[in-house]
């Protein structure tokens, strides 16, 4: 199989069901209704509530959404083979995710662009709409512990790498504060992308100096720095560090992506990785689980993705100048993100299998697999650094990139450039989603922790911001520290799939109220029903043998407690939403706030 075949079919399938099944669940499904006032209209401020041109609100969910997980989920599920991640990606993504992120923006955007878990209590009653909050305050955490382990594997023992991605904090800041003072956008983004550029020329100067031995970290020792850092990040104001660099990398992976996908149709490279490898029955080196339920978990973002909620019921909502535009925003944007998976399997999968797995196990480990290395010495000696055992996805990503593109007769000297190019790519982005991460738990532990202590419900209140924010720090930081990532992403998988059920709940309760035909519901129905078997019976797996086994290398007993509470807050949803719809069944048609629905 070669990869211009997959490429080609796979932008095929997506465009045809935005076409279609994108249309029908806009037109027929939502009933989206343009003569009607938008939230963003509606309760237009010029701060929150700001109608918004759909492609500039594209761009904004599309870099939200879009954070490391369609990159690392894909290359961890390659164990499987390709066949089982393009296979869940498709049909994830037009069935589940697509869906899910419509339903979610749709539904904030009735109740006023609320979010998730107040839309939960609305719908649902008070003990789902609690149960909904802390659900996200745990998914947050995991999140933030789950992006920082593919961080550890990416700069451990690698100065360059290391100064690539340091220097993006102080080139951030600058153009925030320049873009602050002249307001040219324009100019302060060429100056930014340029010095970004030099970040990673420079790279090789200060290795062999003392700044490069400063540099050359441990993955204990970046374990403790990452959560120090965003706790001071989160506390600086967005303009000056996390919104430019949050800009200056959405530009970069479009850009990235959009290399990648000319690298593929300029060299065609061979998928070398079989359709299904010998671990699709379990036992393997990235995660020991079998293929079902495993590798529903283990791609979660590009195909479907609680965490998108908390942008489908966050700013998305207060942006959108009409109702029509869900679909191009909703829709549309999680079909670009399963693109971006597939183009991540591909760079992942161009390796040789053995290389792969080289990359992806311990040294102990890969020793037990019988394979032997082919292209891997090479490329670490153009490189410049030892590449086996950096588990994690990054790394297989950004080897995977170079390998493609050094196919390339003019870029066959640069294999160093293009990989600490690509690390610090995904590093970006990934300490960007951090920073915000960060911010988002601190906001929920202050809800939450003000019901017991009211100043701490004051955001602006700078002693309860502080605690709050080292708390969230802490929380995450001693899950990083403690995990691997075998353990840590499949924690992040449950958890995080989980959080898609609720949303597909929560979309299946408004469908039942509005809709014209109540089989409209399954839209729903089906990828929850497939969603919640999947999401608990992984949770049971890995708390069996492996949380809660102590001859396990992932055992934790608190990631294992944190599974069952998760599954449990499920449950109770899940309960809330059966009595809800029964309630519902006999007069399915009630008028939500925003748009009046006619009963036929």
């Amino acid at each position: 199989m070669n990869a211009i075949t997959i490429v080609i079919a796979s932008m095929c399938i997506l465009m045809i069901a935005y076409r279609l099944y994108g249309t029908f669940m806009a037109m027929k499904v939502l009933k989206l209704d343009d003569s009607i006032p938008t939230p963003a209209h509606e309760l237009a401020d010029g701060k929150d509530y700001v109608p918004t041109n759909k492609w500039v609100t594209f761009g904004h969910h599309f870099a939200a959404i879009a954070a490391a997980g369609p990159l690392v989920g894909p290359i961890l599920a390659a164990q499987f083979g390709y066949l089982p991640g393009l296979i869940w990606l498709l049909i994830g993504a037009v069935i589940g995710g697509a869906v899910h992120d419509a339903v979610v923006l749709f539904a904030s955007m009735k109740k006023k662009g609320k979010s998730l878990s107040e839309v939960a209590k609305d719908e649902l009653g008070p003990v789902a709409g609690f149960c909904t909050g802390l659900a996200m305050l745990f998914i947050i955490t995991i999140t933030m512990a789950g992006l920082s382990m593919v961080v550890l594997n990416a700069l451990q023992n690698n100065p360059w790498g290391t100064f690539a991605v340091a220097i993006t904090i102080p080139i951030a800041m600058l153009v925030g504060i320049a873009y602050k003072k002249t307001g040219n956008l324009g100019l302060t983004s060429t100056i930014g992308f340029i010095l970004l550029m030099v970040g990673v020329f420079l790279g090789p100067k200060i290795q062999g100096t003392a700044l490069g031995d400063l540099l050359t970290l441990d993955t204990k020792t970046l374990a403790i720095i990452l959560p120090i850092y965003a706790f001071f990040a989160a506390a600086l104001p967005v303009w000056l560090l996390l919104a430019p660099r949050d800009y200056l990398s959405s530009f970069m992976k479009i850009g990235v992506f959009i290399a990648l996908i000319i690298g593929v149709f300029v060299v065609n490279p061979v998928i070398q990785m079989p359709g299904f490898t010998e671990f699709v029955s379990g036992g393997g080196p990235i995660n020991a689980g079998p293929v079902w339920p495993f590798v529903s978990i283990t791609i979660a973002c590009g195909a479907i993705s609680g965490f998108h909620a908390f942008v489908g019921s966050g700013t998305t909502p207060k942006m959108l100048d009409r109702w029509t535009d869900i679909k191009v925003v909703g829709f549309g944007a999680m079909l670009v993100e399963c693109l971006v998976g597939i183009m991540a399997l591909i760079a992942a999968t161009a390796l040789h299998p053995s290389d792969y797995f080289a990359i992806n196990s311990t040294p102990e480990v890969f020793k037990t697999l019988g394979m032997t290395v082919e292209n891997l010495p090479a490329l670490s000696k153009e490189i410049g650094m030892d590449l086996e055992g950096r588990t994690g996805g990054a790394v297989t990503l950004a080897v995977g990139m170079t390998y493609i593109f050094t196919g390339i007769k003019w870029f066959s000297h640069l294999a160093s450039y293009f990989y600490q190019f690509v690390i610090m790519f995904e590093a970006v982005f990934i300490l960007t989603a951090i920073d915000a991460g960060t911010r988002v738990a601190r906001y929920l532990i202050q809800d939450f922790l003000g019901d017991v202590y009211k100043p701490l419900k004051k955001t602006d209140w700078i002693p309860g911001s502080i605690f709050a924010s080292a708390l969230a720090c802490f929380l995450w930081g001693y899950l990083l520290y403690s995990g691997d990532i075998g353990s840590i992403w499949a924690l992040f998988g449950v958890s995080n799939q989980l959080m898609a059920s609720i949303g597909l709940i929560i979309g299946a309760t408004v469908i039942l109220k509005i809709a014209d035909k109540r089989w409209y519901m399954l839209t729903c129905l089906v990828p929850l029903a497939y969603l919640y078997v999947t999401v608990n019976y992984a949770g049971y797996w890995m708390v069996k043998n492996v949380y809660w086994n102590k001859a396990a290398a992932g055992y934790s007993a608190l990631n294992g407690t944190l599974s069952i509470i998760m599954l449990a807050l499920g449950l109770v949803i899940m309960i809330a939403a059966l009595k809800k719809w029964k309630e519902l069944w006999s007069n399915p048609h009630v008028k939500l706030d925003g748009p009046k629905v006619t009963t036929p």
